[in-house]
């Protein structure tokens, strides 16, 4: 994975998710994550106008920005521009970037909890997150299939991230134990303990 810990994909999707926000970064990278984010797509001549830095300067910030994969860039192929000149290379920010903005997913994801619970009751509740956790635990089983004990111990470290940087194996007298160091539901299992039990389960 490239530059640990800046991004890290989530098993069994394909959004990547940093673990930063953009408040952390240095202020020249956040300030150009900043101005895209609130006028969209820009090259760096924009760029560098908008934040009264120089277009060199822009263009060294973008570029980590993309190691980072926190920006990506396309070449602007128009008509006007082919008469002109090369083509400009427009800065937006990526899935992965978007996610350093502030978000509310656990405040959204509580209230769905309770929302279902008093529409269907909770019974209904716990029958639909045994569900969820029922088609993850059956997504996983295939890869595990023919495996010893040892080799899904570590296949199941990728629960939540592959390759968990956060997840580390313990093995004592032949047995074996997964110690969580980064359950990314936490915030949500601390307050409706229900999920975590049947995910466990």
């Amino acid at each position: 994975m490239r530059n640990f810990p800046r991004a890290a994909l989530l098993a069994g999707q394909g959004a990547r998710v940093p673990i930063l926000t953009v408040e952390q970064l240095p202020d020249s990278r956040r300030a150009i994550l900043t101005t895209l984010k609130q006028r969209g797509p820009a090259t760096i001549a924009q760029l560098a106008d908008a934040l009264g830095l120089t277009g060199e300067a822009v263009r060294q910030q973008l570029l980590q920005l993309q190691r980072d994969d926190w920006v990506e860039a396309r070449i602007e192929r128009s008509e006007e521009r082919s008469r002109t000149g090369r083509p400009a290379t427009i800065y937006r920010i990526s899935e992965a970037g978007d996610h350093l903005f502030p978000k509310h997913y656990d405040t959204l994801t509580i209230a769905m909890i309770d929302a279902v619970a008093e529409e269907i009751g909770t019974d209904a509740l716990t029958r639909v997150l045994a569900r969820l956790t029922d088609d993850r635990v059956a997504s996983v089983s295939v890869g595990l299939l023919g495996l010893t004990l040892a080799q899904k111990v570590t296949a199941l470290k990728s629960w939540y991230l592959q390759d968990d940087p956060f997840m580390e194996i313990d093995v004592s007298g032949g047995a074996y134990r997964l110690k969580e160091r980064n359950c990314p539901f936490l915030n949500v299992a601390l307050r409706r303990p229900m999920l975590c039990s049947i995910s466990v389960n």
